[in-house]
């Protein structure tokens, strides 16, 4: 309103009149109510433009937050992704193992069912062989029993053999003391035949003599009688030897097949002793071979179950292991989905912001126009 004094100032000084004057004046304060009311627009714009900055301002900055957000947001995403990339790897990689291990558990588990059949027909083996020992042994000693009876039995024959030689001996003294006998006899029965002769070439000396005749009628009855007597007894003699010494050589002779049939059956029983002896050692390193074996297995099974164990509770681990990973991944999933969620709904968010802000310097602008 200065500038506009100033310049109507000159017009106050000249001889225009009062009217122009009011008209003058009716403008001035037409323009100066005008200029109030600029003056009033342009403070109330300067306010709302400061207003509309500071908005602008703070929806900037909450754009920036919400950027910052996003690009947070973004990049946890991308770390969940990788993390969840990762996990499935892990869980494919621990199922595999997984599956590895259930494939060599089952491995293992018919291997171990194989060792125990092995095991148990060993076993059922070695009971046979027990029970085939326990016949070797018995048939054994019956036969070393029947050893001991036949060596009683041949001792005995051996001492009737020597009893029967013994009295064969003394039968065959008493033959020679009976043929000593009968040779004294024939020599004294020679004597007598001698004189005899002599006393039949005395007869014709004696036949006178009657006395003599009759003495010698009886020498010779008696002689006779002694001679048919001792022939008698000879020959009873001989035949007693001779039947003894039959009776006690075929005694002797039986005796002698008896022993050599027992000799015989020793001899085969102590070879049969000797193959049983032979078929016990057999059976005997058989079944410490088989009971080795069983041990060997045995510990071969004890060593099959320790490593199923230990496979089983790596299974378990594994399967433990793979389900916490799913669960991991699952939960990983779930917040990938939320920051999906998240990420757009700060898109959309910073989309609206940005139509606001474009919007307010929209209006900023035509409020300057």
């Amino acid at each position: 309103w200065m500038k506009l004094f100033f310049k109507i100032k000159p017009l106050l000084k000249s001889a225009e009149s009062e009217k122009e004057m009011a008209n003058m004046k009716e403008e001035f304060e037409k323009t100066k109510e005008e200029l109030a009311k600029s003056e009033a627009k342009r403070k109330e714009l300067e306010e709302k433009m400061v207003k509309l900055v500071q908005e602008k301002n703070d929806l900037q900055l909450q754009v920036q937050a919400e950027a910052d957000a996003l690009a947070d947001a973004e990049e946890r995403c991308d770390q969940l992704i990788k993390t969840k990339i990762q996990l499935e790897a892990k869980v494919k990689e621990v199922t595999e193992r997984a599956e590895d291990e259930e494939e060599i558990n089952a491995e293992l588990t018919a291997k171990k069912r194989k060792l125990e059949d092995e095991c148990s027909e060993l076993k059922k083996d070695i009971d046979d062989l027990e029970l085939t020992l326990a016949k070797v042994e018995k048939e054994k000693h019956a036969t070393e029993n029947k050893v001991k009876n036949l060596t009683e039995e041949m001792a005995a024959l051996d001492e009737t053999i020597a009893k029967l030689t013994k009295e064969k001996k003394a039968l065959q003294e008493a033959h020679q003391q009976t043929l000593d006998d009968l040779q004294a006899e024939e020599d004294k029965v020679n004597t007598l035949t001698k004189a005899k002769t002599k006393l039949e070439q005395q007869v014709d000396d004696i036949e006178m003599n009657k006395k003599r005749e009759a003495e010698f009628q009886k020498m010779r009855r008696d002689l006779e009688e002694a001679t048919l007597q001792h022939e008698a007894t000879a020959a009873a003699l001989r035949k007693k030897h001779a039947d003894s010494t039959a009776e006690l050589g075929e005694q002797i002779d039986n005796l002698q097949r008896v022993k050599q049939k027992l000799e015989k059956e020793k001899s085969e029983l102590k070879m049969e002793i000797d193959d049983l002896a032979g078929n016990l050692e057999s059976v005997s390193k058989a079944k410490a071979n088989l009971e080795k074996m069983c041990r060997t297995l045995e510990d071969q099974l004890s060593e099959i179950k320790t490593k199923e164990e230990e496979h089983q509770r790596m299974i378990n681990d594994l399967n433990t292991q793979r389900a916490r990973l799913q669960t991991e991944a699952g939960e990983y999933l779930r917040q990938v989905e939320e920051k999906d969620a998240l990420i757009s709904q700060l898109s959309r968010g910073k989309q609206a912001f940005t139509q606001q802000i474009e919007e307010l310097k929209r209006h900023l602008e035509e409020e300057i126009k």
